[in-house]
């Protein structure tokens, strides 16, 4: 049997890494005296990691996250009051199935972490999906007036972490509320939502027109969550700060 009948006959099988990667292992196994087990161990390992590699790129793809930061870039260097062991705590996912609040002014890192959280819990075999608040909005009306509000409904209480940045920006009527309570109470079970907000939880109640399903909200959160408050400077004033003493240089 030839090694390009071998190659195929993986191809067919769907052992697209192992195919990939034959002809490696095989020159590696000669030059290195592999035992069969090794060269098999070495062939199954290839075809893991490529199945694996490919479930993080449709996790990624249907996260929609837009940037995929990584926790690996998170600047300490910079004046904010979030800890090394704070981001370690986030890093290693022990707080699946609890929801978690940041909470700090605009440019502090808020939906930087959140979108780190949402790359590592992808790379880390968990289903996320990102929203903004005004998006989560947008498409929950659109949702409703065509119909598909339990698709909609459905679709963002499925995932393991759902990330809603930028909560307060907009206010909430009362029957959008009442939809984001519901969202709330469906992944509270075994779920996490991670919200990135500029308001403490004693002003929520200036964004939600109803104050009963405010307090209800609140009461969902409040005392289940990790809750981070982040001061500091804005890193986008940082990052320019470093861009002009660049320029000056050069």
């Amino acid at each position: 049997m030839g090694l390009n009948h071998i190659k195929n006959l993986m191809d067919e099988m769907k052992f697209t890494g192992m195919a990939h990667s034959l002809e490696r292992l095989l020159s590696e196994a000669q030059t290195q005296g592999w035992s069969a087990t090794e060269f098999l161990d070495g062939l199954l390992q290839v075809e893991y990691d490529y199945r694996e590699n490919k479930k993080i790129t449709s996790r990624l793809k249907f996260s929609r996250l837009k940037r995929k930061p990584v926790f690996e870039d998170f600047d300490f260097t910079a004046k904010r009051s979030i800890t090394k062991s704070q981001i370690k705590e986030l890093y290693n996912l022990s707080w699946m199935g609890r929801p978690i609040v940041l909470i700090g002014p605009t440019g502090v890192g808020k939906t930087f972490i959140a979108q780190a959280i949402g790359t590592h819990a992808c790379q880390n075999k968990h289903t996320v999906l990102c929203m903004r608040a005004s998006t989560f909005l947008e498409e929950l009306g659109l949702a409703r007036s065509s119909g598909s509000y339990l698709k909609f409904k459905n679709r963002i209480a499925k995932p393991d972490v759902f990330i809603f940045d930028d909560f307060g920006m907009r206010k909430f009527s009362s029957p959008e509320a009442e939809a984001f309570c519901e969202l709330l109470e469906d992944r509270s079970y075994g779920k996490s939502t991670v919200i990135t907000t500029q308001l403490p939880f004693e002003n929520w109640a200036e964004v939600i027109e109803d104050p009963v399903i405010a307090d209800a909200i609140i009461d969902r959160l409040k005392h289940v969550s990790l809750t981070y408050k982040i001061k500091g400077e804005s890193y986008r004033e940082i990052q320019a700060k470093k861009l002009d003493a660049q320029k000056k240089g050069d």
